[in-house]
C-alpha cells in the first residue's frame, strides 16, 4: 500500500500539504487538491483513520447502550442508529446490557477514556447519578439522566390518550394493563395517562402487570399473558408493549377467546411483528427510524460543537390501525 511520502512525490508536494488536503486540517489551493487526490487515486492511497482521528482529537467512534438487542425495538433502534452514524462518517460500538449494570457503567467508562466520541443510551439499569458524573457527550433516548444530558423520546402521554380512547370506543369495562417500573423513562407517562382517562370515564378496574427486567423476555411475557386470563377470565381490554400485546393476543386465539369481539388488544411501539399476526395487531406507532435520526444528530451536534442541543426533543406518535380493536 502506497505511504503518504509517495502521494506527495506523485503529485509534486510535500507531505505536510498532503496532509492537510486529505485531513481538512488545513488551507490548500483547489488545484493542489485536485493534484493530491489524483494522485492518491492512482497510488491507491488509503489514509490512516487512526492517525486521523487523533490529529482530530476523536475516535470516530460512538458508542450505543440498550437493554436487550433480542427485543424488537431495540433491535430496530440500533439498526437504524448504525446506518445513519455510518452515513455521517462515524463507526458504532454496541452494549447490550441484559440488564446488567456493570456491562453499562464500562461503556460509560469508554467515554471517560476517550475510547468513543460519545453515547446514546436507551438502557436503564444504572444509577442516574453515574451517568450526571459525565462531562462528555450523552445523550438517552427515554429516559430522564438531568437537564445536562439531552432527552429524545416519543410523546407517550399522547400514545397512552389514544389507547384509552381505543378502549373506550369499544366500550371495554375491565382493562388490564401491562407496564414496566423503571424510574424516571418516559414510558411511564403511557400508562399514567391511560389509566388516568379510563378511570375519569368510569372504567374503575384498571389491573396492572409490572413487569420488571423480563419486560425484554418473551417467555415471561408469555407466562404473564397466561397468568392473566387465568386470574381475569372476564377481562375485556389489554394494553402493553408489542410483546405483551403478541403474548396475550397468543393465548386469548388459543383459548377460544374472540379478538377483537370479546376481548381488545392494543400495542405500544408497531415494530414489524405486529404485522406478521393475524389479526394484524392494533398499536402505538413511534417513528423508529425518525428517533434513531434525531439522537445520531443530536449527539454529533454536541461532539462536533455544531450547535447547542434542546434538552427535550419529543416525536409525535400515531396509531396503528390494525384488527385487535
Amino acid at each position: 500500500m502506497a505511504s503518504i511520502r509517495e502521494v506527495a512525490q506523485e503529485a509534486g508536494v510535500g507531505v505536510g500539504t498532503v496532509s492537510r488536503a486529505l485531513n481538512g486540517s488545513g488551507y490548500v489551493s483547489p488545484e493542489t487538491r485536485k493534484k493530491i487526490e489524483k494522485a492518491a487515486k492512482k497510488l491507491n492511497y488509503t489514509p490512516n483513520e487512526l492517525a486521523r482521528n487523533l490529529y482530530h482529537n476523536k475516535t470516530g467512534i460512538v458508542g450505543v447502550i440498550v437493554p436487550d438487542l433480542e427485543h424488537p425495538f431495540f433491535s430496530s433502534l440500533v439498526k437504524h442508529i448504525e446506518m445513519e452514524l455510518y452515513e455521517q462518517g462515524y463507526k458504532t460500538m454496541i452494549c447490550n446490557t441484559v440488564g446488567i449494570s456493570r456491562r453499562e457503567q464500562e461503556y460509560l467508562d469508554m467515554l471517560e477514556r476517550n475510547i468513543v466520541d460519545g453515547i446514546i443510551t436507551a438502557s436503564h439499569g444504572l444509577e442516574v447519578e453515574e451517568y450526571q458524573k459525565q462531562t462528555k457527550p450523552i445523550v438517552s433516548i427515554d429516559r430522564d439522566l438531568g437537564s445536562r444530558i439531552p432527552l429524545i423520546g416519543c410523546d407517550h402521554a399522547k400514545g397512552g390518550k389514544l389507547a384509552a380512547e381505543l378502549m373506550l370506543e369499544a366500550r371495554r369495562r375491565k382493562v388490564f394493563l401491562v407496564s414496566g417500573i423503571s424510574p424516571n423513562v418516559m414510558a411511564n407517562d403511557r400508562y399514567r395517562t391511560f389509566r388516568q382517562i379510563l378511570e375519569e370515564n368510569g372504567v374503575v378496574a384498571v389491573l396492572q402487570e409490572e413487569m420488571g427486567w423480563n419486560i425484554f423476555s418473551w417467555e415471561a411475557h408469555y407466562k404473564m399473558a397466561e397468568e392473566i386470563f387465568r386470574l381475569h377470565p372476564d377481562v375485556d381490554g389489554i394494553f402493553g408493549s408489542d410483546l405483551a400485546a403478541l403474548a396475550c393476543l397468543n393465548v386469548a386465539q388459543r383459548k377460544g377467546i374472540r379478538v377483537p369481539e370479546d376481548l381488545s388488544i392494543i400495542g405500544f411501539d408497531a415494530m414489524a411483528p405486529s404485522g406478521m399476526v393475524y389479526p394484524q395487531l392494533t398499536a402505538i406507532r413511534q417513528n423508529v427510524e425518525l428517533l434513531a435520526e434525531i439522537s445520531v444528530n443530536a449527539l454529533l451536534d454536541m461532539v462536533e460543537q455544531r450547535k447547542n442541543v434542546p434538552s427535550r426533543l419529543i416525536l409525535d406518535v400515531e396509531i396503528q390501525r390494525g384488527g385487535t380493536v
